[in-house]
């Protein structure tokens, strides 16, 4: 038997975060992956929003998603889109990049960082004691963790095995989304909409020219298309994607030699807890929906930085176990909200004439200032507050990427949190905090910052003295130099003090 720290089953976007979360604090953690390749099969999912981004920059490694992927303003609600290049942040955009290339990106982080993977098995079975998990693999191996983390997808063994509730409603459309060859060119490419759904077809290649898609001339097609019927459960097959194009658009354009097809519906399931012991989820086994809006990867990648670091420590015995409840607490209403406005984009896509004046009535709101801001901060991931309490409108909410000037020079915060430790910013007077007694946990910096704070959908807000900062790059207090309930927080969050 083999022994790791954090067993994660399943090595996509999200298992990878979370392995590189726990890499960086030192952990010994190691990803279980069906896969046998590297190489995810054709392109999946299609982009990064401004806060996933953002948690790569938090990193260091935003730049390798940007010098690979294309900009452009398409964030959407109800297919409506909404404008983020007025945001207070450095990506108000949306990164368009296939899966594949995320996923690559990824493993290559987590490779240099040394994360052992266990490919082409899968977790067959688990039993969870007092002080940790044993894992049994579909090759005969045995592991043994202190805990096991479910990012192994909607059909999550992890979260079935572990007897989580997994409720919500069943769905109500289906979809085939797949990339092939077509034997005839389209009269035209992009998006359409009838009384049976949503279909595109375009090429897999494409650019963005002034915030145009501009498909490529040739090579093999994304194609989505809405089935007539809802409830099939077997794998999609090319005779039932020719099927379902002759039914939307009266012929199949001689589609050929798939590289892949799936089939994904609107239903939309969360996971009645994120925690059962020793056993954890995050991404698509904790929550499932229809991907209007493109926000199950950035959930996902969103849900392994706020675990990441609470487990480490939990792990490291610097905090107590309790402080992995507050997982849960925070992300389950964010997947809430997922799913809540997932649905009604659903729900806008009807055709019918009820519908489309709703959709018509929704167009014309979001267009307004403030509803735009409101929902595209939503869209974008740059609107998630935790409740931490009363007090600053920081407080919970995730840091600015100020340009702030520290002893040793000019620096942005973000750079601060490369390597996922938590940060005392000190805007105020030098020397006028101590946190000594969590030096070994936590970095002190004083700097000086002279600029407006505005923060997403609430804009300008009076300046803070001084922030704890989480290594998910949430604010976990704000005060000044008196330190009014700084200790309280630094324990809370990183563990009681070392003794003298």
């Amino acid at each position: 038997m083999t022994n790791h720290a954090v067993v994660i089953a399943g090595g996509g976007p999200t298992g990878l975060m979370l392995a590189g979360e726990l890499a960086l604090a030192g952990i010994d953690v190691a990803i279980v992956e069906r896969r046998s390749s590297t190489i995810l099969k054709g392109s999946r999912a299609g982009g990064l929003h401004s806060r996933t981004i953002e948690v790569f920059d938090q990193r260091g490694i935003a730049d390798r998603f940007l010098s690979e992927g294309k900009v452009a303003q398409v964030a959407r609600f109800a297919g409506v889109s909404l404008d983020l290049s007025d945001f207070p942040t450095r990506y108000p955009y949306s990164l368009g990049l296939w899966q594949n290339h995320i996923e690559r990106i990824l493993v290559g982080w987590v490779d240099e960082l040394a994360v052992p993977v266990y490919r082409g098995v899968e977790v067959t079975a688990f039993a969870q004691d007092d002080v940790g998990v044993d894992v049994a693999l579909s090759d005969g191996q045995s592991l043994r963790a202190q805990y096991l983390i479910g990012c192994d997808g909607g059909r999550s063994l992890i979260r079935k095995s572990a007897g989580i509730a997994f409720p919500g409603s069943d769905p109500t459309t289906s979809n085939l989304i797949a990339e092939a060859e077509l034997a005839e060119v389209p009269p035209e490419w992009g998006t359409r909409r009838d009384a049976l759904g949503i279909h595109s077809i375009g090429r897999v290649e494409y650019e963005i020219r002034n915030g145009e898609i501009v498909y490529a001339d040739d090579g093999p097609v994304r194609v989505l298309v809405t089935e007539r019927g809802v409830g099939e459960t077997t794998e999609p097959t090319l005779r039932d994607l020719s099927e379902a194009l002759i039914a939307a658009y009266g012929t199949d354009y001689g589609i050929h030699s798939p590289t892949w097809i799936s089939r994904f519906t609107d239903a939309a399931r969360q996971a009645a807890s994120y925690r059962k012991g020793r056993v954890l989820l995050a991404g698509d086994a904790a929550h499932v929906h229809a991907p209007d809006g493109g926000q199950g990867l950035q959930t996902g990648v969103q849900d392994a930085v706020n675990l990441g670091w609470k487990l480490a420590q939990v792990v490291k015995g610097t905090s107590p176990d309790n402080l992995l409840d507050t997982y849960h607490a925070e992300r389950h209403p964010v997947g809430a909200l997922v799913l809540r406005n997932t649905m009604a984009s659903v729900a806008l896509r009807r055709d019918d004439y009820r519908t489309k004046s709703l959709r018509d009535t929704m167009a014309e709101l979001l267009i307004m200032e403030e509803p735009r801001k409101r929902f595209a901060a939503i869209m974008s991931g740059l609107d998630v507050y935790y409740d931490l309490g009363e007090g600053h409108p920081q407080l919970g909410g995730r840091v600015p990427d100020l340009d702030v000037v520290a002893a040793n020079g000019p620096l942005r915060i973000y750079t601060l949190l490369h390597g996922a430790r938590p940060v005392l910013l000190n805007l105020g007077k030098s020397g006028g905090l101590d946190i000594s007694r969590w030096a070994d946990r936590v970095q002190l910096i004083d700097a000086r910052y002279d600029g407006v704070w505005e923060l997403p959908a609430l804009g300008a807000v009076a300046a803070p003295t001084a922030m704890l900062i989480r290594p998910d790059g949430y604010v976990a207090w704000v005060g000044d130099s008196i330190e009014m309930g700084l200790a309280e927080a630094l324990t809370i969050w990183f563990g009681p003090p070392t003794t003298v």
